[in-house]
């Protein structure tokens, strides 16, 4: 057992460079502390967290003496009755009763302040705070942690009898010179008490009863027990309470592990842990961190050799995520916590202490997640993706029952729902339509489908052509035919688009440009999900939250979502677009979401196939689901397996819901629109052209070099066979039709059936993403029952894309001239995945 006797006190060696751990300078406890001696049962007790009732050894009554006398003087001097004796024995009276009787807790102390996350049917999915923190014991703490704890915060801890007076002086004319409170001088003794009975209020009679509990401390404990308490409750910044856990969270290591400078950048957190962290500023760190060495070095706990070789060293962390008791969907979790920044004052968030009620579905977010490994390990493979993100949404009052920011947290804590800015392809075009109805167009509004061109720019079809065909807008989005829309937007004006979206729930950056019926500014999953769910609640949005209530530890409510609605869209507006969307799903390039009930939603994909999507909803729910990879790769798959996935969870999710349908088309004869279109004029479209001209040959000279370094890697590492994210399927402003793609060369898979419906694509040339032409009347897909665990490609043949039929004679329609995308920057917070490409025009 280890000797607790406050007088068996030794000063330890210097670490020098020949030390055990030589880069580090740590030595490990001496072992003669640790064995052949046996602990004081008086002690011993204590340390089990006994009240022992023997009268302390002589040596602990001369301390109680001389402590007690120095509290008296202090207390004279601070209350200002030092000329007073019955004053000052009042004020010494009255401190006594201000301050516990038993100060025993210290040793069993753990903090109120843990923080509870619990899902919408009160079950726990997570705690945090110091209830999860690693307790060590002192004997387990190497020597040099405790030494650089002494430096830093009490270099006289051996010497006082919990209070230092020369701190406190020092702290004193420190204060007086600056006119405020800009040093505390408190020992360690008087942290601890300060930890475990008071607050961080600074005012006279909190020093006083700090002082106080801390002269009771020292006259009950060992200088031993004291410093293990304060190691495993001082608290360090970052989520970590302890020297356990700041060493795991700063440097993904134990104790032991430490070398000497992550040690003294550890101990040089503790008197302001936001200040001084490396998360937030490295420099001030690194400043605080050597200064730490150099009193360690002048209090003889290191050789002036290892003071020098830790100063070179370089201040390097390796940020890890608190360990926790207890933690379930770690992406909806770590969405929380940032979140209470917004409803909890600092003071309240340090206290600690309270309950936060959630609106996540247990049982929804379990079949998301699996969905969406399902999806990754089934379908990824053959299609080249290695991500995915899930989110649903109750549109009518903006609960998040769902939130799945990627595969594998531990390794990688980015949250594509909430973090990715991405283009979101042909789902955008919904806002375009959303706008021209709104405006007064009717769904039958006919448009032809045929060749544009402004200067050098030709947008394109998914398929590559143009049906010259004649178009209603319902068939026109069914199909998701990239020229109408371009031509819907100008008759429509890209003002009127932006504010709908808005106003629905966008809150990325649009910038009036061509493109912007493409798709190519980008936005998060979270955000569209939400603008879509204004649709499914008739016109209204919602805002979304994932916080209900926040409860402080009485059970008092001191945060409760109120929720926030605006009319964004007419209701019968929001019918109409709804009924076209439908139209997507039963009969267009959303058919693998049909799940047996009313369904609308939209797909889209972006140049080269690098996300793709699928937003769906029922009246009840809105669910949005992006496909991709991280570093902006290309995929070879196509928004048909985002469908897919949505209908696996939806249709879990559904089986629980009672079928709703959505309302009714309102008669369509002299509507009038709720919204004015602002059509663009000839000097908008040529000034509009010129710049997009510009942004289209920069694209290219961009692209043009990408694929050169692309072909210089694979001809290094794979002797010159030309790599998949090469291909060209860009009809947005690319080369050519799938037969022009070149040879990929891969290990051969089983011939698809093109005559059988699918689950999926094949995984050589993507599906082409196109519904019956407007001639042929759509056969609504049939209902399929809940689907099971999708096979992968290899096991399931794929359906042949539908042949469109020529259309009737194309009717006049406006033909004024689209352009290419902006090359939008990336927008990412941390941890962020590596730095993404521009991307060119979406494409279906």
């Amino acid at each position: 057992m280890f000797n607790f006797s406050k007088k068996s006190k030794a000063k330890p060696q210097a670490v020098g460079q020949n030390t055990t751990s030589e880069a580090a300078g740590i030595q490990p406890w001496s072992e003669s502390n640790t064995t052949n001696q046996t602990m004081d049962p008086k002690l011993s007790a204590l340390v089990d967290g006994k009240t022992a009732n023997e009268p302390p050894e002589p040596d602990k009554r001369e301390g109680k003496k001389k402590s007690r006398w120095l509290l008296w003087v202090l207390a004279g001097v601070m209350t200002g009755a030092g000329s007073s004796g019955y004053a000052l024995y009042r004020g010494w009276e009255e401190l006594e009763a201000l301050v516990p009787d038993n100060v025993n807790q210290v040793l069993i102390y753990t903090r109120p302040g843990t923080l509870v996350v619990e899902a919408a049917d009160g079950t726990v999915i997570e705690e945090v705070g110091p209830v999860t923190h690693e307790r060590v014991k002192i004997w387990q703490v190497p020597e040099v942690v405790s030494q650089a704890f002494i430096s830093s915060e009490d270099r006289r801890y051996y010497d006082h009898f919990g209070v230092d007076m020369q701190g406190v002086a020092r702290a004193a004319y420190a204060n007086f010179q600056a006119g405020e409170i800009v040093e505390g001088g408190s020992s360690i003794t008087q942290q601890l008490a300060r930890i475990v009975f008071l607050n961080q209020e600074t005012t006279a009679i909190r020093k006083l009863k700090e002082m106080r509990l801390a002269t009771k401390l020292e006259e009950q404990f060992t200088k031993e027990q004291i410093l293990e308490s304060y190691l495993n409750l001082v608290y360090l910044g970052s989520g970590a309470y302890g020297v356990a856990d700041a060493a795991w969270v700063y440097f993904g290591k134990s104790l032991d592990e430490l070398t000497l400078p992550e040690t003294a950048m550890i101990a040089g957190l503790a008197p302001a842990p936001s200040l001084y962290s490396p998360f937030v500023n490295r420099q001030k760190a690194l400043v605080r961190r050597n200064q730490v060495l150099y009193r360690m070095q002048e209090d003889g706990f290191i050789s002036e050799a290892a003071l020098e070789q830790a100063i070179a060293i370089p201040l390097e962390t390796n940020r890890q995520v608190p360990k926790r008791l207890l933690r379930k969907y770690p992406y909806f979790s770590d969405y929380i916590q940032a979140e209470l920044d917004r409803h909890l004052t600092p003071e309240q968030l340090a206290q600690g202490g309270v309950v936060v009620e959630t609106t996540i579905n247990p049982d929804w977010q379990e079949w998301a997640e699996e969905v969406l490994k399902e999806g990754i390990e089934n379908y990824g493979r053959y299609q080249n993706f290695k991500q995915a993100a899930i989110v649903s949404i109750d549109p009518r009052n903006g609960q998040i029952k769902t939130m799945v920011g990627g595969l594998d947290f531990e390794n990688n804590q980015y949250n594509r729902v909430t973090q990715a800015q991405r283009q979101p392809g042909s789902t955008f075009k919904t806002f375009v339509y959303a706008a021209a109805i709104a405006s007064g167009m009717s769904p039958n509004a006919t448009y032809v489908d045929k060749e544009f061109k402004v200067g050098d720019y030709r947008p394109k079809n998914y398929s590559g052509t143009f049906s010259n065909a004649s178009l209603t807008l319902t068939e026109a989005l069914t199909q998701s035919i990239n020229t109408i829309a371009l031509s819907v937007m100008m008759d429509v004006g890209w003002d009127p688009i932006i504010n709908l979206a808005q106003q629905m729930g966008i809150r990325s950056e649009m910038q009036p440009t061509y493109s912007l019926a493409l798709g190519s500014w980008e936005v998060n999953l979270l955000e569209i999900t939400s603008a879509y769910g204004t649709l499914a609640n008739k016109g209204v949005h919602q805002a979304n939250y994932g916080i209900s209530r926040i409860l402080d530890r009485d059970g008092k409510v001191i945060y409760e979502a109120e929720g926030s609605s605006r009319r964004a869209l007419d209701e019968n507006s929001a019918a109409i677009v709804t009924s076209m969307l439908t139209k997507v799903v039963s009969s267009g390039t959303g058919r693998n979401a049909n799940i047996g009930r009313p369904v609308a939603g939209k797909t889209g994909t972006t140049d080269k196939a690098r996300d793709l999507w699928f937003i769906g909803y029922i009246p009840q729910v809105v669910t949005g689901v992006w496909i991709g990879n991280d570093d902006n790769q290309s995929t070879w798959g196509s928004s048909s397996t985002a469908a897919l996935m949505w209908g696996n969870l939806m249709s879990k999710i559904t089986e629980a819901i009672a079928v709703e349908d959505f309302p009714p088309l309102p008669n369509l004869r002299n509507r009038v629109g709720s919204i004015t279109a602002q059509p663009l004029n000839q000097r908008d479209k040529k000034q509009l052209s010129r710049n997009e001209s510009k942004r289209e040959k920069e694209q290219k000279r961009e692209e043009q070099q990408e694929n050169e370094n692309k072909a210089n890697r694979s001809s290094q590492s794979s002797g010159g066979t030309s790599s998949p994210t090469n291909e060209t399927r860009n009809d947005g402003g690319g080369s050519g039709s799938p037969s022009q793609r070149p040879p990929r060369v891969r290990t051969p898979e089983p011939k698809f059936d093109y005559t059988k419906r699918s689950d999926t694509v094949p995984p050589f040339i993507p599906l082409e993403e196109t519904a019956p032409a407007p001639s042929a009347a759509p056969t609504p897909a049939p209902a399929p029952a809940p689907a099971p665990t999708p096979a992968p490609p290899t096991a399931s043949p794929t359906p042949a894309p539908p042949s469109p039929t020529p259309a009737p004679a194309p009717a006049p329609a406006p033909a004024p001239a689209p352009a290419p995308a902006p090359a939008p920057s990336s927008n990412v917070d941390i941890p962020a995945p590596p730095v993404t490409q521009k991307k060119a025009p979406s494409e279906e």
